[in-house]
């Protein structure tokens, strides 16, 4: 008989906000070995109240996939913020290792919320200069 690795959950009251932060949000983490999860990737939550932006940051070697779970963001990424797009609930959403972005919340009355996961288990926030993206 094949021995498992046993599953694991954690409750909402768990997620830890000590994780690494970004001006403008909150990240709560939820998969993570601080968690005695033996995984290969990290898991949790992002908020941005209404009207808020984030920082200037980057994941470093990490991807990133996002499911927007509620409301709406605006996202600006690359040199100097030169892209933007728009994700919805109900987006997935995609962000390489290394890409400089920050998130703007357009919205006066409701939080935008993310389910993110990422390819390594350590979380990586690297924050940058406001003038690298804006």
């Amino acid at each position: 008989m094949a021995a498992y690795l046993p599953l694991s959950v954690v409750h909402s009251s768990s997620f830890d906000p000590g994780t690494a932060q970004t001006p403008g949000s909150l990240r709560l983490a939820a998969i993570t070995r601080g968690h005695g999860i033996e995984t290969g990737l990290w898991g949790g939550t992002f908020l941005v109240e209404p009207g808020a932006r984030t920082g200037i940051h980057h994941h470093g070697k990490q991807e990133t996939v996002v499911y927007v779970l509620e409301g709406e963001s605006l996202v600006r990424w690359g040199e100097r913020g030169a892209s933007e797009l728009q994700v919805h609930a109900g987006d997935f959403l995609h962000v390489p290792a290394w890409t400089p972005h920050m998130e703007i919340n357009p919205s006066s009355e409701h939080p935008f919320r993310w389910i993110v996961v990422r390819s390594t288990p350590d979380p990586i926030v690297v924050n940058l200069p406001d003038d690298d993206c804006s």
